[in-house]
């Protein structure tokens, strides 16, 4: 009896907790859009990770959608023409973006100036991340007693081999062009000549285009900004003596210096959050032109093709394909831009992908934009011989296949465990974790990524209008910046959303000076979707990630051939 009354009131709670999120979930979707007072100042506090797509929104928590790339885009947008919008205050801490989203949101912020509304910085212990963005201001203000970490670059790379040694296991990896290194990490103790010259060459470019901007932005020269990174960090006074800081502040006594410099009377404080729901209509930017803005974000894997909505974390084909033919299919949308946020990961995934992009392509005008990184089976997928777009940050590249399987014989050992197996077939025991790879085996496989490597370089190539011998020198794997690639001819233009839009809108026929109404996919999603449709696949995987967040879990606890770029890099 005790049990069934136990069982009663959950599960009256559980409907309930139910009614009550779907009733807050309604009151947020038919709530009116805010109203934005006069004299109004756009709050812009970017912290953490800015993610592509919209993360799923809490309605009865959260104040608003959050801060991803493109609504920070659009609410800049948004302020430059909005007659009520006087300024805007920047107020970065945390940042935990790449280089390539820095790069769109500093744009932004130049793009807005040209409004001639003024922007203001605040900083609080910034690094290189922030003060970057900050750069962009008209003035840029610290607390009396905050540090600046303006240090300069270092890039590292982790390798757990003599940590494998110890546990007694071994990793075979095979792997398709000289520079694709992701099994290193479990292989080597260092890095190896082919890592080591394209690290280098790429914290020279990001480091290169950090003194550029800094420069800009302080009106300096760029050895001047060398030399004075040689010597930083800095504290707050020695921050200003250098020129880096305007002015050594606290936070009231800053907006009080924004009020005399716009002098519009007592100044309303609108946050981002906020602003991102009051309709780009209302300030004259929509038009009747629909551009769809498609979102790929993650690592690629399969899913799963009976629910692909549950698929939360990364890039699925089985979700991604119905995204794609959801656009193909809408005759509202008149064009289309392919946002890629992604490593790479599954080869099959990543050709499913490849096949619905080129079918969207074929329906659709589109141009592909890279945000942080489009590499490996994330440019795969763009090879639709459409324009691509990136930033000069963008990692992109990793033309190459690489297949890993650890053999956990050793470790099964020290911890007193074996196995026994019957088996028909030689090749039977090709996935076993118990056993190492046969030379025929190796040779199997050998075969299988080189075939996956040639046709990999081959799409490319009809791609990009090249011939293989041409495209084949600058594949093998190696990872570059976009303003590399562009160099090597495998992105067509530098630049960020403003350019993508101007691309597709010449190949869509749509005038230049004509406002386009920008439609995001996939659109919001609600609590209630997650609760329902996410797998525990899904929650293991999203745990193995938040733990490890430099290995690529998402595709890699899958296996088989990947197309995955061969390291994460983090700028500090």
């Amino acid at each position: 009896m005790v049990k069934f009354l136990i069982g009663l009131v959950t599960g009256v709670l559980l409907v309930f907790l139910t009614v009550g999120i779907l009733f807050f979930a309604l009151l947020r979707f038919r709530e009116k859009p805010p109203e934005v007072a006069n004299n109004s100042v756009l709050v812009l506090r970017l912290n953490g990770a800015i993610p592509e797509r919209t993360p799923v929104e809490i309605p009865f928590l959260s104040e608003g959608p959050s801060l991803t790339v493109s609504s920070v885009w659009m609410d800049l947008r948004k302020a430059a023409a909005d007659p009520r919008i006087k300024a805007v205050v920047l107020e970065p801490e945390g940042v935990a973006a790449g280089w390539a989203k820095l790069e769109e949101i500093r744009g932004d912020i130049d793009q807005f100036r040209k409004s001639g509304k003024p922007v203001f910085a605040y900083l609080r212990t910034p690094t290189a991340r922030e003060y970057y963005i900050a750069t962009a201001a008209d003035r840029i203000y610290l607390g009396p007693e905050d540090p600046v970490y303006l240090k300069g670059m270092r890039a590292e790379i982790m390798y757990f081999k003599k940590t494998l040694d110890k546990l007694g296991v071994n990793v075979d990896v095979e792997h398709a062009g000289k520079y694709k290194d992701f099994g290193d990490m479990f292989t080597r103790t260092d890095m190896s000549p082919e890592t080591r010259e394209v690290i280098n060459a790429l914290v020279d470019d990001l480091y290169g285009n950090l003194l550029a901007r800094i420069a800009a932005g302080r009106k300096m020269t760029t050895d001047r900004v060398r030399t004075l990174i040689d010597q930083g960090p800095f504290l707050a006074t020695e921050a200003k003596s250098a020129g880096l800081i305007d002015e050594l502040r606290f936070e009231d006594q800053m907006w009080g210096e924004l009020k005399s410099r716009v002098n519009a009377g007592d100044l309303k404080r609108v946050k981002a959050e906020t602003y991102a729901r009051v309709p780009p209509e209302s300030v004259g930017l929509a038009g009747k032109s629909r551009i769809a803005l498609v979102i790929g974000e993650g690592d690629i894997t399969r899913g799963d093709p009976d629910n692909p909505a549950a698929d939360e974390n990364g890039l699925t084909s089985a979700a991604f394909d119905k995204l794609l033919e959801q656009v193909s299919n809408d005759s509202s949308i008149k064009a289309v831009i392919v946002r890629i946020d992604s490593p790479g990961g599954e080869v099959t995934a990543s050709d499913d992908l490849w096949r619905y992009m080129n079918l969207l392509s074929r329906k659709k005008p589109m141009v592909i934009s890279m945000s942080d990184v489009a590499a490996s089976g994330g440019y795969y997928m763009a090879l639709t011989g459409d324009p691509i777009v990136a930033y000069s940050g963008t990692e992109t590249g990793s033309i190459g296949v690489v297949f890993g399987k650890p053999n956990l014989h050793g470790l099964y050992d020290k911890l007193g465990i074996t196995k026994d197996a019957v088996q028909r077939g030689k090749n039977a025991d090709i996935d076993s974790d118990y056993t190492a790879l046969t030379p025929d085996q190796q040779q199997k496989l050998r075969h299988g990524i080189d075939v996956s490597y040639q046709e990999f370089v081959s799409k490319v190539a009809s791609a990009r209008h090249r011939k293989f011998e041409e495209i084949e020198p600058v594949a093998q794997g190696r990872v570059w910046l976009g303003s590399q690639a562009k160099m090597h001819g495998l992105v067509d233009e530098l630049g960020g959303l403003d350019k993508a839009i101007e691309l597709v809108k010449k190949k869509a026929n749509i005038p230049t000076a004509e406002s386009v109404s920008v439609v995001m996919y996939p659109p919001r999603r609600s609590l209630l979707d997650l609760v329902v449709r996410r797998s525990q696949d899904d929650v293991l995987t999203s745990r193995l990630a938040q733990a490890l967040p430099g290995l690529p879990f998402h595709a890699w606890i899958k296996g088989g051939f990947l197309r995955l770029m061969p390291y994460r890099i983090e700028v500090r």
